[in-house]
């Protein structure tokens, strides 16, 4: 027979030498027996420390690797606690909102001071270091994720807010709203889509760091003059619409974003003759991703004062919720089946390996999404969580994240899909299937042209109330909550824009491993040919 000792399994010989030990200890003396007594307790005593020494610093290596989770997480929690300490005392005035927002806008402004550089940056070294046949691959099979999910997340919404029917459960409190502009309103979906295609080429580059361009619709009245003399004059007035194409504040960034795809690209085709411009590229991607570890330290504080602003500046958070509250339950409800479902269903269909490994992977990203509501601020830690702790090619990540931010909006398609019917229903209209599926097509393509910055999401809710001849002014109900469910949705992006990552990866491993080994076997080389010439 066999008995068990831990781990180790003692066969029947081992077993007749102990019984024989333990014989021969009965045969010993009491002096002998009580001494071999006590080295039996030291020993139980040594491993019960050894076993706790090592529990201890299991304990303390697993809170060093999550440090920053628990205190962005502490971080949002300490910030409602002041924020309703706040209130507490009484509505604060305009000023003491902007003192205690300004530790975060610190934050966001070292944020936003880092993203052009780190998408210029990250986009070229990435695709530089591909081969073009690669940087088509990973492009192609990067799109066709992100279009599927942003679909499905439009559908989800749809389904959701068609069966809770939030629109028909609103109370009859009142609310204090911001007057919208109203030029917003000469949109049309035609006219962002050209939009989306014009930014994609801007004309300056620099100026496409600051600036972007949108169409608006102007009314211009025309006046005929007839007659020989002023005396006689008799005029005729006519309106006519007109188109103009304005500038106005916001990064293009998916102008620069085609840019250094095509200039990775060019890089690429041109190897060794690029060498050294890839190698800058490389190495300043590098330099900014350090910039950005030091400005991780700080995010707790800032995303603090961020959430207890957003906290005292509510009006009352009770008439609130009795007024949209269903309509934000119907948005959470919408959010967590896509992030934490429907998401990790796809990444386990195509990759089958468990998607809530790279979820506790990126957990760190997506509270610092949460405090900042910014997935195009939160890109450089999406990186670094997914390179160091889901082990994620550096190549696909500084491809893949960067298009993903621009485009891929899983969370604003889902949102606006959700808002446009809830408004619908608020007036007592009822939608034909062919304005829902317009809903649907119209939230997807709208979410695509949406800026990766705080509510973007806004601006082209617009677009789908025109689509579908919505009033355009109930937005303002949508207004009062946007500050919480952008803070819900940003998170769900970025998961987004993970799990395409992790899925290009895995379906382009082998081009990758053969690109990195041609990448080695050509260093082996050069390095040969140098020493060669060295000796002669």
């Amino acid at each position: 027979f066999t008995f068990g000792m831990g781990d180790s399994i003692v066969s029947e010989s081992d077993h007749a030498v102990l019984l024989k030990s333990v014989r021969h200890t009965d045969d010993l003396p009491a002096a002998d027996a009580s001494s071999a007594e006590e080295e039996s307790d030291n020993k139980d005593e040594d491993s019960a420390l050894v076993r706790k020494k090592c529990s201890k610093e299991g304990i303390a290596r697993k809170i060093k690797e999550n440090l920053m989770v628990i205190l962005i997480i502490s971080a949002a929690v300490v910030g409602v606690i002041v924020g309703l300490a706040i209130r507490s005392g009484g509505r604060p005035s305009t000023r003491t909102i902007m003192l205690v927002d300004f530790p975060g806008e610190l934050l966001l402004r070292m944020l936003q001071m880092l993203i052009i550089p780190l998408i210029v940056s990250s986009l070229i070294a990435g695709i530089a270091q591909l081969d073009v046949s690669s940087s088509r691959r990973l492009g192609i099979q990067a799109i066709a994720y992100y279009m599927t999910t942003t679909v499905l997340a439009s559908i989800l919404g749809i389904i959701l807010v068609l069966s809770i029917r939030p629109g028909y459960r609103t109370g009859s409190g009142c609310i204090q709203i911001e007057k919208r502009d109203d030029s917003l309103d000469n949109v049309a979906v035609l006219d962002s889509l050209l939009d989306v295609l014009r930014n994609m080429f801007p004309k300056n580059l620099v100026e496409a760091c600051f600036r972007q361009e949108r169409t608006r619709r102007v009314n211009k009245t025309f006046v005929d003059h007839c007659g020989g003399g002023r005396s006689n004059e008799t005029a005729n007035t006519s309106v006519q619409m007109s188109f103009t194409t304005e500038k106005e504040d916001g990064m293009n960034v998916l102008g620069l974003v085609v840019f250094c795809i095509a200039f990775g690209l060019m890089i690429s085709k041109m190897k060794d003759e690029a060498r050294p411009l890839r190698l800058f590229f490389v190495a300043l991607n590098e330099a900014i991703m350090r910039l950005v570890g030091i400005v991780i330290w700080y995010s707790p504080l800032g995303i603090l004062f961020l959430i207890a602003a957003k906290v005292a500046e509510v009006e009352d958070i009770g008439v609130l919720m009795s007024t949209v509250g269903f309509y934000v339950l119907t948005v959470f409800v919408g959010l967590a089946i896509h992030a934490f479902l429907v998401l990790p269903l796809v990444y386990f269909a195509v990759t089958r390996k468990n998607p809530y490994a790279l979820i506790r992977g990126v957990f760190q990203a997506m509270s610092f999404a949460f405090g900042t509501s910014s997935s195009a601020a939160t890109l450089p830690i999406t990186m670094k969580c997914l390179e160091e702790r889901c082990g994620v090619d550096k190549r696909v990540t500084r491809f893949v994240l960067p298009v993903g931010a621009t485009i891929n909006m899983d969370g604003t398609a889902l949102y606006e899909g959700v808002g446009a019917i809830f408004i619908a229903q608020y007036n007592g209209l009822d939608l034909s299937l062919g304005k829902i599926i317009t809903i649907s097509l119209t939230a997807t393509a709208a979410s695509v042209g949406a800026a990766a910055v705080p509510s973007a999401g806004l601006y082209t809710m617009i677009l789908v109330l025109t689509a579908v001849g919505l009033p355009t002014e109930d937005i303002t109900l949508l207004i009062v909550v946007d500050w919480l469910l952008d803070r819900l949705r940003t998170p769900v992006n970025v998961l987004g824009d993970s799990f395409g990552a992790g899925i290009v990866q895995h379906l382009s491993r082998k081009y990758l491993q053969r690109s990195a080994a041609a990448e080695n076997n050509k260093g082996v080389g050069n390095a040969s040919a140098a020493a060669a010439a060295e000796d002669d």
